[in-house]
């Protein structure tokens, strides 16, 4: 499946916001929050990267990158997140196409790297590895992953947006 993706825009917010609720919905692991997050961030001039996946002219799918914060100062680095797709299109590796693109915009960016809490089986394919000892206070250690992209090694710790925790 292969679905047209491109930049958002401001006619796609409202269909972001119901994918992404909808998405999220049945995860156990989720507060519901994720599409308020998108809005905050938004809001906030903080989404550096919004995507979106059409198919037939129906958005299905959507991911975000924000800047993220390196506790030695360094710049470049980005969070990935919220990614969803419609429940009944996943498994089809729409997201893993959406991520895939926003890594290589990063990429042309000479981005730090990029971190995200997840499922390390999922994000591993992207090059996610998990670093616990820099896993920021109060961040799942099992889950907080890194994708290096100007080091192998990172050794610092990266915090998301304090937006993630309003």
């Amino acid at each position: 499946m292969k679905p047209d993706i491109r930049l958002e825009q401001a006619a796609d917010h409202a269909a972001i916001y119901d994918i992404t609720k909808r998405a999220f919905a049945p995860m156990p692991f989720s507060d519901g929050d994720e599409p308020d997050l998108i809005n905050r961030l938004r809001d906030a001039g903080a989404l550096d990267i919004s995507l979106v996946a059409e198919l037939d002219g129906k958005l299905v799918g959507q991911v975000t990158f924000s800047e993220a914060f390196a506790a030695d100062g360094s710049k470049g680095w980005y969070a990935l997140g919220p990614v969803a797709v419609e429940p009944e299109l996943q498994s089809q590796k729409i997201g893993a196409q959406l991520i895939e693109l926003g890594l290589a915009m990063l990429r042309e960016r000479d981005a730090a790297g990029c971190v995200l809490i997840g499922n390390p089986a999922y994000y591993s394919r992207f090059g996610f590895r998990l670093f616990p000892n820099l896993s920021p206070d109060g961040e799942p250690a099992e889950y907080f992953q890194i994708l290096p992209l100007r080091t192998t090694a990172p050794n610092v710790v990266v915090s998301f947006h304090s937006l993630f925790h309003g």
